[in-house]
This record gives C-alpha cells, structure tokens and sequence, in this order.
C-alpha cells in the first residue's frame, strides 16, 4: 500500500479489539502506524493498545460523545491539509453505540475522504456464538434505561420474530431477563459475556431460566444480551 499517495489527506475509521489486544487486523496496523494522528473515545485507554503494538510517538486527540461535534472541524481541517486521521473507540467499530456518526457524515458534506476499515465487532461475534439465527436481525444498541421504554424495546425485539441484539449494562442485566420473563418467559435468550477476554461465557436459556440464573449470580463485565421468539 503506498500510503505516501493513496491514503493521506483522509479520514480512516480503524475497529479496535473488543478484548484480545491480538485482535487488530495488518490494514488497522498499518493505518496505526502510519497515522500523522488519532482521534481516540478515551486516550487512556488507546495508549496501551497503541504501546502494545509498538506504536509510539502519536498525536492523540479525544474524540468522544461529548466534544465531537466541535472536534469535528479540527479533524476535517487536518485531512484536508494532507494528514492521515486514524479514528478508533475503545472496542469494535467506531459509530456502532461509540463516537463516529457525526463524523462520517462531515466527511460525506466536506468531501473529505474517508474509509471505513472491517474487523472486530461485538454484536457480530455474539450472533455468531449465541447459535440464533443470523439470517434477519437487528441491532439495538444500548436498552433504555428507563424501564417503560425498555419494556417496549423488549416487546418490539420479540415481535419482530428476528434475532434481536442489545448491549446492557451488568446491574441492569437481571432486571431485564426478569422483565423479558414477564413479557415471554419462553422467548430462547443468550447473554454473552466478556467476549474475546480470558473469562468469556455464554450463557443460553429461555428467558425464566436465565433471570432466575443471574438473579443468584449476579453479573460482571462487558454484555451483549441476544433474545429469539420465532412468530
């Protein structure tokens, strides 16, 4: 690739491991390397995959949910100077439930380039893993917070007869298999946990079943809750 030529004065949107360090595709490696910046959800938090790489030397700007829209003209200004901009979130596909819309789209109206690089992605890998169907489902991001809105988010998923796909929090976690029990305790449910890190799990189970499992053990670290009741 001669990113001399082809790649600089662009934006370039690279996933980041949702777990495994390991995780990073050659193309993110190389864009990383070779990035004259990187806007980054936390910086804290990419320095340490960055120095896992042996990438060093890097400007690093935060790029997050609360400051990105008057981050946007920085970036789109450094792009259209020359500069190669390297986009990541903490874990996974920047714009997915992370920072990255709004900037996708600046580029789109500024007509600045921009690429959008493939790899890790949590709600990917936990259809896959769930054993649900994979061939129709939608992805619903973050379930509300409120319990009326997540009731009617719940009882549109299973509705819809596709494989519905959500993240959660692990203090909610329980209060929304109980709440899913409630609407359809037979609705085939699978909450996947801690994927690609050392202490991932899967676990699967009708709705009843598994708000009654976390109800005795009570959750940790990062969730995706998938949920299937066929029409």
């Amino acid at each position: 690739m001669d990113l001399e030529n082809s790649l600089r004065g662009r934006v370039v949107f690279v996933p980041t491991p949702i777990g495994n360090r390991e995780d990073l595709t050659l193309r993110a490696l190389e864009i990383l390397r070779n990035a004259d910046r990187i806007a980054c959800e936390d910086t804290r938090h990419s320095a340490p995959l960055l120095g896992h790489h042996g990438i060093s030397g890097k400007t690093l700007t935060s790029l997050h949910e609360h400051n990105e829209v008057r981050r946007i003209p920085e970036l789109l200004a450094a792009a259209q100077a020359g500069e190669l901009v390297a986009v990541v979130t903490d874990a996974g596909m920047p714009g997915v439930s992370d920072p990255g819309y709004r900037l996708v789209h600046a580029c789109i109206e500024a007509g600045v380039p921009f690429e959008v690089l493939p790899g890790p992605s949590a709600v990917l890998t936990a259809l896959i893993g769930s054993g649900m169907p994979c061939h129709a489902f939608r992805f619903g991001g973050f379930l509300p917070v409120k319990s009326g809105r997540r009731r009617q988010a719940l009882e549109e998923a299973i509705a819809s007869g596709e494989t519905a796909i959500f993240f959660e929090s692990p203090h909610r976690l329980t209060g929304s298999l109980e709440l899913l029990a409630e609407i359809n305790p037979d609705t085939a449910v699978c909450v996947a946990r801690e994927l690609t890190k050392k202490f991932e799990t899967y676990h699967r189970g009708t709705a009843s079943e598994l708000a009654s499992h976390f109800g005795t053990h009570p959750p940790k670290g990062e969730i995706v809750l998938l949920l299937h009741a066929p029409r």
